[in-house]
C-alpha cells in the first residue's frame, strides 16, 4: 500500500501539472483571459516551485520525507480546489483565485520532489534507476491523461467535474500517505551528513547545469512544437497540435523502454546516450517539411528527452547517497530554472532569429549536456 501510495501520487502529480493547460480554452471563455493574463497564471507556479524544491530539501531533514509525501497531494488537491472554485467566485475574484491555484500547484510541486525521488529507490534498493524511471513515467502517463479526462468532462458539459475530480483523488491519497508506513529514508548515520557537503562539491554543480540545460532542451521542443509547425513550417493545426502529443507520448514510451533497460545496460551508458538523440532532432527539425517528418522529429525528440531527467536524479542520489532527498529537491529546482528560462528566451528571441534558426542554435543544449556529462564522468574515475 505505501509503494502504491508513492507512484499513485506521482500520477496524480502530472495530472495536476496540465490541469490548468488543458483547462486553458474554457478559462478563457469562462473568464475572459486575456492571452497576457492566461500566460501570467504559470509565473506563481514556477516561482512556488523552485521556492517549494528549496525548501523540500531542508524540510525533508528536519521533518522527514512522509510528512512532506502527503503534504505534496494535499497541495495538489487544494490547486484543484481553487480551479473548482474559480467558477464560483465573483467575476471580480476569479484571476486571483486562479493565480493561488496554480502558486499552491507550483509549491506541491516542490515540495514533491524529495519524497517522490527518495522512496522509489528504498523500496528497490537494487534497482534504483528502474525504480525512479518508472515513478516518473507514471507522472508522464498523468501529463498525458489529463488533456483527456479534461476534454471528456468538456464535451458533455461538465468540465468542473474534472478538477473536483482530482481532488477526490488528493484528498485520497493524503489521507493515505499520512496513514501508511512508509521505509525510513533517513537511515544514514547523522555524521555523514557533513561528509560530503553537495554545496561544496563540484559534481553537484555539475548535476544542476546540466538539469538546467537539459529543461532548455525539453522546453525548446515541448513548448514550442505546435507554433513552429503551423507557423514556421505552415503544416496543418491538427498535425502540429498531434505533434506535441507525439512528443510527450514518446517521452513515456522512452521511459518505459529505459525502465527495462537500465537493468542489463549501465545507466550512465544510457544517460550518455540520450542528448545524441536530442541533437540530432534539433539538427534534423529545420527539414521538417511534411506532417510525417515533423512528428517523427519529434517523437525522436521526446525519446531523447524521456528518461534524461530521472536518470540524473539517480546519477546524482548515488554520488550523494546521504543528501538523496536534498540533492533530488535541488535538481527539481535547477529544472524549473531551465524550464522558466528556456520558454521566456524563445520569446524576445523570434524578434531576430527564425525558429528554424533557434532550434539549430538549441542543439548547443544536449551538446554541452555530453560534454558536462563526460567531464564529469572522467573526473570520478
Amino acid at each position: 500500500m505505501a509503494l502504491l501510495a508513492v507512484y499513485l501520487i506521482a500520477f496524480l502529480q502530472g495530472l495536476t501539472l496540465v490541469s490548468f493547460p488543458a483547462s486553458s480554452a474554457v478559462l478563457k471563455q469562462m473568464h475572459g483571459f486575456t492571452d497576457a493574463q492566461y500566460g501570467a497564471i504559470f509565473l506563481p507556479q514556477l516561482a512556488l516551485a523552485v521556492l517549494g524544491a528549496i525548501a523540500g530539501g531542508t524540510l525533508a531533514r528536519r521533518l522527514g520525507l512522509q510528512p512532506l509525501l502527503w503534504l505534496t497531494a494535499a497541495g495538489n488537491g487544494l490547486s484543484q480546489l481553487a480551479l473548482a472554485a474559480s467558477v464560483w467566485v465573483m467575476p471580480a475574484l476569479a484571476f486571483p483565485t486562479i493565480l493561488i491555484g496554480t502558486a499552491l500547484l507550483g509549491l506541491s510541486f516542490g515540495l514533491g520532489g524529495a519524497p517522490l525521488n527518495s522512496y522509489p529507490p528504498r523500496f528497490f534498493p537494487r534497482y534504483a534507476p528502474t525504480a525512479i524511471v518508472a515513478l516518473h513515467t507514471l507522472l508522464g502517463l498523468g501529463l498525458m491523461v489529463g488533456p483527456l479526462l479534461a476534454n471528456g468532462f468538456g464535451r458533455v458539459g461538465l468540465w468542473i467535474g474534472f478538477p473536483l475530480l482530482l481532488l477526490a483523488l488528493s484528498v485520497a491519497l493524503a489521507l493515505t500517505a499520512a496513514a501508511v508506513r512508509l521505509p525510513d529514508a533517513s537511515n544514514e548515520p547523522k555524521d555523514r551528513a557533513s561528509a560530503n557537503p553537495p554545496l561544496t562539491s563540484g559534481a553537484f554543480w555539475i548535476f544542476a547545469a546540466i538539469a538546467v540545460l537539459y529543461a532548455f532542451a525539453e522546453g525548446a521542443f515541448g513548448n514550442w512544437a505546435a507554433i513552429y509547425l503551423s507557423e514556421a513550417k505552415a503544416l496543418p493545426a491538427e498535425v502540429a497540435t498531434l505533434a506535441l502529443s507525439v512528443f510527450w507520448a514518446a517521452m513515456v514510451m522512452g521511459r518505459l523502454l529505459v525502465a527495462a533497460l537500465v537493468t542489463r545496460i549501465a545507466p550512465l551508458v544510457i544517460w550518455l546516450a540520450l542528448p545524441v538523440l536530442m541533437m540530432t532532432a534539433f539538427l534534423l527539425l529545420p527539414g521538417a517539411n511534411t506532417p510525417a517528418l515533423g512528428l517523427g522529429l519529434f517523437a525522436l525528440a521526446g525519446l531523447g528527452c524521456s528518461a534524461f531527467f530521472p536518470l540524473t536524479i539517480s546519477l546524482a542520489s548515488a554520488h550523494f547517497p546521504e543528501q538523496a532527498a536534498w540533492v533530488s529537491s535541488m535538481l527539481i529546482a535547477a529544472l524549473m530554472v531551465g524550464v522558466g528560462l528556456g520558454s521566456f528566451v524563445i520569446g524576445p528571441l523570434r524578434q531576430w532569429l527564425m525558429l528554424e534558426q533557434i532550434y539549430q542554435f538549441s542543439t548547443l543544449y544536449p551538446v554541452l549536456v555530453i560534454g558536462l556529462a563526460g567531464w564529469l564522468t572522467i573526473s570520478q574515475q
